[in-house]
């Protein structure tokens, strides 16, 4: 294990983990998380596969720059590209989940030349009335210094983003809102910024029919934030890709069933390694 980097790269700082040995594969978390939320399940099944895997902190996530003041989904792509240049050994096999899903397919597109296959977890392509009403809501939260009480705001991260049969079982429902309650997503500014992204998302399926890298899409059945409906457009939409839908798993999914998310991504990045 390498201790924690940081690389100045498309104008700022992005602060990064690497781990292990073998082909490139980068990891791109979603909206407010650090990259360290791989390393619970993804990240050491790729170590042992013989990967060299990288996490990273996405602008707006301290330590990388927070660029509080707004930035596009064109600017985390690009920041992407350029880590992976400067990590060397590209072109990467990349995943990402929910907007770090975005981004690489997005990245996929743009910058084929950096991605050697792409997996994308939870994604989407296009916005909906739930989608925004949920964003805006979080946006007028802190724009209003609206602090939800702690076991509220757990019970509602969970409601969203775990399955209904993670949370049937009271005592594995109470462990999740305990683990939630003690590592709450604190909106800084920076994620806010992040989450101004989503007031302004086209719909980027049409897009997609030009991307030509190897894809794989995974859905999480039971995913409330982005339905696996919106995943499956984006497979519909890219010429050849991959689709599968992991069951009894939410917007979590990784963390919920991470033994059959890693089974997908190892089987996968086997036949582009």
């Amino acid at each position: 294990m390498r201790g924690p980097k940081a690389a100045r790269v498309n104008g700022i700082e992005i602060a990064y983990e690497e781990a292990g040995d073998g082909p490139l594969v980068v990891l791109v978390m979603g909206t407010g998380s650090p990259g360290r939320v791989w390393h619970a399940h993804q990240q050491p099944a790729l170590v042992k596969a013989g990967y060299r895997v990288v996490t990273f902190d996405n602008r707006g996530i301290a330590p990388s720059s927070e660029c509080a003041d707004g930035f596009t989904h064109d600017d985390m792509v690009a920041d992407t590209a350029a880590l992976i240049e400067h990590l060397g050994g590209g072109p990467a096999l990349v995943a990402g989940t929910s907007l770090g899903a975005r981004i690489t397919q997005e990245l996929a597109l743009a910058r084929p030349d950096v991605v050697k296959a792409a997996a994308m977890i939870a994604t989407y392509g296009r916005n909906t009335p739930l989608q925004q009403a949920i964003s805006a809501g979080e946006r007028a939260l802190y724009d209003k210094k609206i602090t939800l009480p702690p076991d509220y705001e757990a019970a509602i991260t969970a409601h969203l983003n775990l399955s209904p049969h993670t949370l049937d079982d009271d005592r594995t429902a109470k462990d999740w809102l305990d683990v939630i309650g003690f590592s709450p997503q604190t909106v800084t500014a920076g994620v806010r910024a992040q989450l101004g992204l989503h007031d302004r998302e086209a719909d980027r399926l049409s897009a997609y029919r030009s991307i030509s890298r190897p894809s794989l899409v995974i859905g999480f059945a039971d995913d409330r934030t982005l339905p696996p409906k919106l995943a499956r457009e984006v497979a519909e939409a890219i010429p050849g890709a991959r689709y599968e839908v992991v069951e009894k798993a939410g917007h979590f999914g990784y963390l919920e069933q991470p033994a059959e998310v890693n089974r997908l991504l190892l089987d996968f990045f086997a036949s582009h390694r």
